[in-house]
């Protein structure tokens, strides 16, 4: 007899449920692990914060959005509101594919696509980590499939939605300027779309766009040169290898988990009389698999291209807006009869493409300084550093902790663990910190901390440049939450205190 795996007659027979059920599983992995584990969060929170905290229009890291809701979910249920925030962006993901998927291949084959898209490294990971990217990533799948309910099933009134969603993709990340272009080109390109050119909707469509980014373009105008200094960080991100090589690289190793699937799942190398289960649906439409097929690969491939002509990373340093239609189109490649061959093998893979990352996670935050006396950033115990600092501070001068700065990755950090949530001084670079000035430091009074690389906690000569008067503290010790063979985390700190006011 052969076998058949509960999650194939599920598949059969409840398509929506499985969906639902691998779409929270997920999230509540990646949300209470990071939540009971991790005791720092990963690295690009801190900065996001340190931004978010001051509610401005942008950044030299772009549109705000990200930063804003960020910020929001921070201070309504701290690091465990950001996970949760980063985990329903990547569901809300996952459903736009479906959804989607629903609409041209149906329900079946769209839990197929959303089953590999579980094999795409940068949403279950990296999601954690929640900024631009991951809030672009269910933008762009809901404005891929509110384009279609408008142009592929004629539902006009869907345009306003995809205003409204292109609108907030460029909020929240300049990545959405690629969708944009291939929105319009696909549209002229299409004789679908250029007959829907002669209704009013698409106009008005574009009119609403123009008025959800039009005080972030506002201030763009303004603030260009900081924007533009922040694309040069990027070299750095690829190391040795050129940046479009890099990136390319990291859209393929992306989809390691994906392609491993699908070749389980083909059988190869089999037998000759090999059976295996057959998922049907309809035929997809022509114009259906263009679509899919354009949208999931033009995106990495212009992304490639604009990273090669400018030499710059930029927003593209993060992928997950660029691949969300790779399980899609693994799908309607796959044909209107799909064979999932060695099914149990299958079902065993994916399941450990699901819990393993996390399991691996917690087991190096605990081996790892017991082995090879490393330690990953999220096991840096912040809330120590971040209550000993404001609680020091506060017990000195009398006055809650307001402004602190020092080393890029140290000072955001002990300001978001900070029961006070000073004001970042970007001393390393002043300029992208507008909300704030050496000079309100010295008239308010604030915090310096770096990483001690000495006894005496001697600043590095930049701080110390900009702080001539500064009295160097004794370094701070801090033990790790598993601390193994590694030495204590030391960190050098100065005070300045504010003035007596009679």
């Amino acid at each position: 007899m052969h076998y058949v795996s509960l999650l194939i007659e599920f598949l059969r027979g409840r398509p929506a449920v499985v969906f639902w059920t691998i779409a929270l599983t997920q999230a509540v992995l990646w949300t209470v692990v990071p939540a009971l584990f991790y005791s720092a969060p990963p690295a690009d929170v801190p900065m996001l914060l340190a931004i978010g905290h001051e509610f401005l229009l942008g950044s030299y890291l772009g549109p705000p959005l990200a930063f804003w809701l960020g910020e929001l979910a921070y201070r309504l249920a701290g690091s465990f509101g950001l996970y949760a925030l980063a985990q329903a962006c990547i569901v809300g993901t996952y459903w736009g594919v479906f959804a989607l998927g629903c609409r041209i291949v149906g329900k079946r084959h769209a839990v197929l696509a959303v089953l590999l898209m579980v094999g795409i490294s940068v949403f279950t990971v990296p999601s954690p980590n929640f900024g631009p990217a991951v809030l672009a990533a269910p933008l762009w799948a809901i404005a891929l499939l509110h384009y279609w309910r408008a142009v592929g099933d004629g539902e006009r009134g869907y345009w306003f939605l995809l205003g409204f969603d292109l609108g907030l993709l460029l909020l929240a990340s300049y990545t959405g300027l690629i969708l944009v272009a291939l929105l319009i080109v696909f549209t002229i390109a299409a004789p679908r779309g250029r007959r829907a050119l002669l209704h009013p909707e698409p106009w008005l469509a574009v009119l609403l766009l123009a008025i959800v980014v039009f005080p972030h373009a506002a201030w763009l105008v303004r603030m260009r040169d900081l924007v533009l200094s922040g694309l040069n960080d990027s070299v750095v991100a690829a190391g040795h290898l050129p940046p479009w090589g890099w990136l390319a690289l990291a859209i393929f190793l992306a989809h390691l988990g994906l392609l491993l699937l699908v070749w389980l799942a083909s059988g190869w190398p089999r037998k000759r009389r090999e059976q295996a289960p057959e998922i049907m649906r309809h035929p997809a439409t022509g114009f259906a698999r263009v679509y899919v097929y354009v949208f999931a690969l033009a995106p990495a491939v212009i992304a490639v291209a604009i990273v090669f002509a400018t030499g710059r990373l930029g927003p593209l340093d993060r992928i997950a807006p660029l691949v969300v239609l790779s399980g899609l189109a693994v799908v309607v490649a796959a044909g209107n009869q799909v064979q999932l061959f060695r099914e149990r093998l299958v079902s065993y893979a994916w399941l450990g493409l699901l819990a393993a990352p996390p399991a691996l996670v917690v087991l190096g935050m605990a081996l790892l300084p017991w082995t090879l006396k490393t330690e990953l950033a999220i096991a840096q115990p912040a809330n120590v550093e971040g209550r000993f600092f404001a609680e020091t501070y506060q017990r000195r001068t009398g006055q809650p902790l307001t402004y602190i700065t020092g080393d890029a990755k140290l000072a955001p950090l002990i300001a978001m663990a900070s029961p006070s949530r000073p004001h970042v001084y970007f001393a390393w670079a002043p300029e992208r910190s507008p909300w704030t000035s050496a000079d309100d430091l010295r008239r308010h009074g604030g915090l310096l901390v770096w990483p001690a690389t000495d006894n005496a906690g001697t600043p590095p000569p930049a701080i110390k440049a900009q702080f001539p008067d500064m009295v160097t503290e004794v370094p701070r010790s801090f033990a790790r939450t598993m601390q193994g063979f590694m030495p204590l985390l030391r960190t050098g700190w100065s005070m300045i205190r504010p003035p007596i006011t009679p």
